[in-house]
């Protein structure tokens, strides 16, 4: 079986809002308040999945492309997210006024839909685990994944 860019663009729509739904699942319902940092990755993936849906939507060659940039620069940048949150800001005792706690106010999201973006934990205090993995590094697989996928529509012809 071979996947299309169409396929491609439709896996890379779907999977980021799969990852914001499986993080307000574990919020809203598991109990586990995210960080900053988390609501960063939630924006990243959202926008991934925008920039995705125009590549699925819009047919030309040029657009395509355009929109597999866009999806590897935000993926580089959701691992930067994921990295940064694990290895400095999980040390830390709060995530204010960090550059995700800025990105995110500047954004206005947290005081449109404080239910999805809204920081109600600390770095240290949202530092969690799910089935023994911290809870960052299943964000940085799924960047890294939507990061190839990206590469690989940049190279695929229109189809």
């Amino acid at each position: 079986m071979k996947l299309t860019p169409t396929q491609g663009f439709a896996a890379a729509t779907v999977l980021p809002l799969a990852a914001v739904g499986a993080a307000l699942f574990t919020q809203h319902v598991l109990g586990m308040l995210p960080c900053a940092w988390c609501v960063l990755q939630r924006v990243i993936f959202l926008g991934i999945a925008l920039a995705a849906l125009a590549g699925l939507l819009l047919r030309g060659a040029a657009v395509r492309r355009v929109a597999a940039l866009l999806m590897l620069a935000l993926a580089g940048c959701g691992v930067a997210a994921a990295l940064w949150q694990h290895f400095v800001a999980a040390a830390s005792q709060s995530c204010n006024l960090t550059l995700a706690d800025r990105v995110v106010g500047a954004l206005g999201l947290d005081a449109l839909l404080p239910q999805v973006f809204a920081a109600y934990a600390s770095c240290a205090d949202a530092a969690a685990t799910l089935l023994g993995v911290s809870y960052e590094f299943y964000s940085l697989t799924l960047f890294c994944l939507l990061g190839i996928t990206a590469v690989w529509l940049m190279k695929r012809p229109v189809d």
